[in-house]
């Protein structure tokens, strides 16, 4: 199985590639909108997009399909890890996923956040945006449940639910 490579592009998303046995290298771009761009490298410069379709996300759901793909919630980082490996690339990268109104995702605490430091409650997160962080991720130990006085630290990754506005202006919070 070909690996994936995940990079986090802070206020856009995450991107993921691989290379096919043939040498071509594919990317896709998961916007936290639901947008997802699909990209085909140059060969010639690694690091330009010869050609790049811009799907919605019910496209990208469609072509996961017909690529025999499935969409594993496993949270960040698990592109390589999950069932069908490449079927990872086609879902909402952890990103927003719609629950009826509700969305829930991922959001990572950036280095310089001005909300680093401080507990959830002092960093009002729930009054200012609406969003619950049900869950922190710090290196490899996980928080579920964590209460108004778990501090945020540079580097965490809050799984979190609310709306899809409120996840967005959590992000925004979070970057400062």
């Amino acid at each position: 199985m070909p690996e994936i490579r995940e990079t986090v592009l802070p206020g856009v998303g995450v991107r993921y590639e691989l290379s096919t046995t043939t040498g071509t290298r594919l990317g896709v771009v998961a916007h936290r909108h639901g947008r997802r761009d699909l990209l085909v490298y140059d060969r010639a410069d690694p690091d330009a997009a010869r050609e790049l379709v811009a799907l919605t996300a019910a496209e990208s759901a469609a072509l996961a399909v017909m690529l025999g793909g499935s969409f594993p919630v496993d949270g960040p980082g698990s592109a390589g890890r999950a069932a069908g490996g490449a079927a990872e690339a086609g879902r909402a990268a952890g990103r927003g996923h719609p629950i009826g109104p509700f969305a829930v995702d991922w959001v990572p605490v950036p280095p310089g956040s001005p909300y680093a430091g401080r507990s959830i409650a002092t960093a009002g997160v729930r009054s200012i945006t609406g969003v619950s962080i049900v869950a922190v991720l710090r290196h490899d130990a996980a928080y579920p449940t964590p209460g108004p006085d778990f501090c945020l630290q540079a580097g965490d990754t809050a799984l979190v639910v609310g709306t899809p506005d409120g996840v967005e202006a959590l992000v925004e919070l979070l970057e400062g």
